[in-house]
Order: structure tokens, then sequence, then C-alpha cells
């Protein structure tokens, strides 16, 4: 179970602090409104993905008695964070254009993570290989995995709208940049794992 805890802690950790559509709105409501407001858009997440995990759930309950589909996910899943993981690690800290900010709410946050691909293309390859390791051991494996990751991704960007209310230099400075390699490094080590649990499960190793 400790393995599917700091599953979820890095690759939420990951998805927090990584540059995207959805921190850019969070720091633009923060520095155009106030942190509330970046809080707001930063529970997004929570919403929009329901449907997503409820249907990866379902699928990985199934796809846990497959193995070769598994490992196939596996090392789809492992390109994935291998490449999540080479963005971090060439990371230079997070470049907004505000300009096109529009001001918004909640609903936004919701519209923006819906539209985007990267919750989707998560779920259906890293968290779906994932989830089905998790429930091989049982269901409230699973189930902690999902509340660790979503505590760690709705946490970190929390924490982001915080420090940029106090300083937007934080997004350009050192100690972000460390950070993102920091987990960069730590994703590819993942990659690495579900890379060998993927051939492990074709039998190729």
């Amino acid at each position: 179970m400790l393995s599917f805890i700091a599953l979820g802690t890095v690759l939420g950790l990951s998805a927090g602090f990584a540059p995207g559509p959805l921190l850019t709105l969070v720091i633009s409501e923060t520095l155009q409104h106030d942190v509330r407001s970046g809080i707001r858009i930063a529970v997004a997440p929570i919403i929009t993905d329901l449907p997503i995990i409820g249907i990866t759930y379902y699928f990985a309950s199934h796809l846990s008695q497959f193995h070769q589909v598994l490992g196939i996910i596996s090392l789809i899943g492992g390109c994935l964070l291998l490449y999540m993981g080479y963005q971090g690690i060439k990371s230079h800290g997070v470049d907004l254009d505000l300009k096109s900010q529009r001001t918004g709410s909640l609903r936004k946050g919701i519209l923006v993570n819906a539209l985007s691909p990267h919750p989707y293309l998560f779920w259906l390859s890293i968290g779906a290989a994932i989830i089905a390791q998790a429930l091989e051991v049982n269901t409230a494996t699973a189930i902690i995995f999902l509340l660790c990751f979503y505590l760690l991704l709705v946490g970190s960007k929390v924490l982001l709208a915080i420090m940029v209310s106090k300083s937007k230099s934080f997004l350009t400075s050192s100690s972000y940049r460390y950070i993102m390699h920091g987990l960069g490094i730590a994703l590819i080590l993942l990659a690495l794992n579900l890379f060998h649990d993927g051939l492990e499960l074709l039998q190729l190793i």
C-alpha cells in the first residue's frame, strides 16, 4: 500500500505543479482578483475528473484480469510518464500571458479542465494501469491512491496560488525550477517501473 501512496503523492505533485492551462488560470485569477479565486479554480479537477475516474475504475477492474492488455497500457503509460518527466526536467518556470486571460470563476476552471486532453490521456493510460494494479491488492488501496493523488494535485495548486499572491516571482525562481526538476526525475523513475511491469505482464522479461 505504501508504494501506491508514494505513486499518488508523486503524480499528484507533478500534475499540480506542472505548467498548463489550469495552472495558468489558477495564477491569473489569483493575480487579477484574490487568492480565493485561485483556490476555486484549483478544486476544478475534483469535479471534472469524476466521470473519467468512474470509467477508468470500471475499465481497470476488468483490465486486471487481462494481463496482456494491461501490459500494453502500462507501456503506453510509461511513455507518457517519460514525456512528463522530460518536461519537468527542462522546465524553466511559468510564462504567464495574463492579457489573454478573462476573468472567471469555478465554472471557468471546470470548463478549462474538461476541455483539456490531459486528464483523459492520464487516466486512460497511467491511471488505468495503476488502478488495475491497486485493485489486485484490494479496493481500499485503489481508493487511497486516488485520495493521495487529488489531495496533492489540488493542494499543490492551492499552495501555488497562496505563494503567487505573495510574490509572482516564485514562478520563475530557482526554487520552482528545482521542484519541477526533482519531480521530473521521480516521474522518469516511475516510467521505468511501468515499463518493467508492462514487459513482465507481456511475459517479455
